[in-house]
């Protein structure tokens, strides 16, 4: 990344990686069936994705680069809140914890839509 004395690196970094953990600890205590599965597979996956995009922005070699990458951070965490609410559909016993969740990827979607308005 350019470096610009404005710029200052965000320390997402962790918050991000606890994100992706507290999905992976969720979805083991989910029951395995057909329904469960894809959606295991899907949420993990992007949130997973939030975390490895924003490692990525961090180390980009331009503006263009960091600002492409916090946009994927942000899809990827839009997406995870889609399979939440499908995985609440699926498991509804498990509201307040998949609440929780979505309401993190809801926080991380706002948190990287102010770094693209302050980077572009």
């Amino acid at each position: 990344m350019d470096n610009d004395q404005n710029h200052k690196p965000y320390d997402l970094e962790p918050r991000t990686l606890e994100f992706a953990k507290a999905v992976v600890r969720f979805c083991k205590r989910l029951s395995k069936n057909t329904i469960n599965n894809e959606h295991i597979s899907q949420v993990i996956r992007s949130s997973g994705s939030v975390g490895a995009n924003y490692r990525e922005a961090n180390e980009a070699l331009t503006k263009k680069d960091f600002v492409y990458r916090i946009k994927i951070c942000r899809k990827e965490a839009k997406e995870t809140h889609f399979w939440l609410e499908l995985m609440l559909e699926a498991n509804p016993d498990f509201k307040a914890e998949i609440s929780g969740l979505m309401n993190e990827a809801i926080e991380l979607k706002k948190i990287f839509s102010a770094i693209i308005n302050k980077s572009v």
